[in-house]
Formats: structure tokens, C-alpha cells, sequence
């Protein structure tokens, strides 16, 4: 049966800028998204081992890995960024039109797994592109671990606590972790306790973080993130990818076409992060 997102959600949504789809992605499909993740954190890790790297961009070895656009390099990763789950809730929350912005692992190391500061997912884009105008794009943000606060999940801020529905603030470089800071206040936010195979979808306007990780085990998590236009530089090309998945509600993505443009495994990017 073919997954629909509640209208409860959609308005909690609409409300403040988040919402969380409890187990949504089945136990198939979950076992390969974490083989698919440990592959390319173990390919990662030999990169930064091989250039003698601790630190490259907000990559910490053995501590927070993300590792951006590599899909295409998987095995059956299109299986779930096109399937027919992300498609019932990239619809019900961007509309008619869906296009892929950007994928990314994100995964926090045993006992010592980074936290992450406060920012909008726009907020990135502005900073490396100033003046960038842009509508909000989701991201949907999933668990392929149990999460909680003791293992580095995500908290997420209402939209009306810091009046971000519709506005980007300013981010500042964080010295050490290279992180990008929107909001240094003092609101917790909205803690995600959640089992894996949860989706939290938020806006990239919607300011989150994520605490720690303490425990013996790794967390780790998948972003997909998807807009409903292309989103450019001030300059006219492309942020990052604007691969078509859904026309006017009809699907539109070919799989034959997109998986022969592969990439070869090149660096890790830090476009849009946790």
C-alpha cells in the first residue's frame, strides 16, 4: 500500500516548519540505506587516512563524517531517493513539482561524535553565495538508527520562536569545528526521539542542531532534500543538483538516464549539512 502523509503533518508542518514520520521507511529498505552508509564512511575514513587529515572541512575523522551527492556511486540508493515513499512525501509537502536537491550521509562516531551547532540549511547556501534568493527547499532527515539525546539527534526550533518561516539569518564560522551558527539563544528547540526508519521533514528555513554522541555505537542518518524549482547561484547556475522526480504530480525520473551520468568518488563536499 502506498504510503500518504497524515494531514495532521502536513499542517504541523505549515505551522512550524517541521514534522516527524514515525517508521515510515520499512525494514528492506532501512538494512540497505545503513550498508549503503557504512561503504561510503569506510571509503571516506581511507581518504582522510591516506592524506594524513583529522579535520577536512566539517568532516572530523572518526568523529562526523558527511558525505554529499554520492548516489550515484551506490548500489540501489535510487530505489529510495525516487521511490514511491519519498515521492507521496516530497508531494505532500513541495506540491506538483519535485526535483532532488541534494543527498547526504551524515554519521557521528562512537563516544565521540560531534555536536552540531544551530543553522538553517539556507543558511549555508547564503553564506557561500551572498545575496542568494531562493524559495525554501525540505529536507528529510533519516534515522537509520534509533535516536535520542544521548546518541546526537536532531532538535529543531518552531518556526515562530525565531521568526524564520520566511527568513535566512546571518551564520557565522564557528573556529575549531568549521560549523556555520545562526542562533546562539538560549531555546532548546524540539528534541527527535525516534526509531530508526523515522522521517523528520523540516524546511530549510527551520533552524536545528544536533547534540553528541555518547554511546559505544555509531549514528547514523540520511538527508535527502528536494525543492520545488532548481535551485541556483546569483550567477544563474546550479547550487547543486536539480535531478526531475515529479511533473504536474506524474513521475518523471529515469533512472537510465541519471545513473550514466555517474561521478567518480572525487572529495567530500560540505553544501548543506546536518
Amino acid at each position: 500500500m502506498t504510503y500518504s502523509v497524515p494531514r495532521q503533518n502536513v499542517e504541523e508542518f505549515l505551522s512550524h516548519g517541521f514534522t516527524v514520520l514515525r517508521g515510515v521507511i520499512d525494514a528492506n529498505m532501512l538494512e540497505l540505506l545503513r550498508t549503503e552508509c557504512d561503504t561510503f564512511v569506510s571509503h571516506a575514513d581511507e581518504r582522510m587516512k591516506a592524506q594524513n587529515l583529522d579535520v577536512q572541512g566539517i568532516n572530523h575523522r572518526g568523529k562526523r563524517y558527511f558525505i554529499s551527492n554520492r548516489y550515484r556511486d551506490g548500489q540501489d540508493l535510487w530505489k529510495f531517493l525516487f521511490g514511491s515513499l519519498m515521492r507521496s512525501i516530497t508531494t505532500a509537502f513541495l506540491g506538483d513539482n519535485v526535483f532532488l536537491f541534494l543527498e547526504q550521509w551524515v554519521v557521528k562516531g562512537p563516544h565521540q561524535g560531534m555536536k552540531f551547532a544551530w543553522h538553517q540549511d539556507s543558511g549555508y547556501v547564503n553564506y557561500h553565495d551572498p545575496g542568494n534568493r531562493h524559495e525554501p527547499y525540505i529536507t528529510c532527515w533519516c534515522a537509520l538508527d534509533d535516536v535520542s539525546h544521548t546518541n546526537g539527534t536532531i532538535s529543531v526550533l518552531p518556526h515562530g520562536v525565531a521568526n524564520t518561516k520566511d527568513r535566512v539569518l546571518d551564520h557565522v564560522r564557528e573556529t575549531g569545528t568549521n560549523d556555520l551558527v545562526g542562533y546562539t539563544g538560549a531555546e532548546a528547540g524540539v528534541e527527535i526521539t525516534a526509531p530508526a526508519g523515522t522521517i523528520a521533514v523540516f524546511s530549510s528555513t527551520s533552524l536545528h542542531r544536533s547534540s553528541a554522541n555518547l554511546t559505544d555505537r555509531w549514528r547514523r542518518a540520511y538527508l535527502a532534500q528536494y525543492s520545488a524549482e532548481p535551485v541556483t547561484k546569483t550567477d544563474g547556475s546550479l547550487w547543486s543538483m536539480a535531478v526531475p522526480f515529479v511533473k504536474h504530480g506524474q513521475l518523471i525520473y529515469d533512472v537510465d538516464k541519471d545513473l550514466a551520468a555517474r561521478n567518480p568518488w572525487s572529495h567530500l563536499k560540505d553544501l548543506q549539512v546536518e
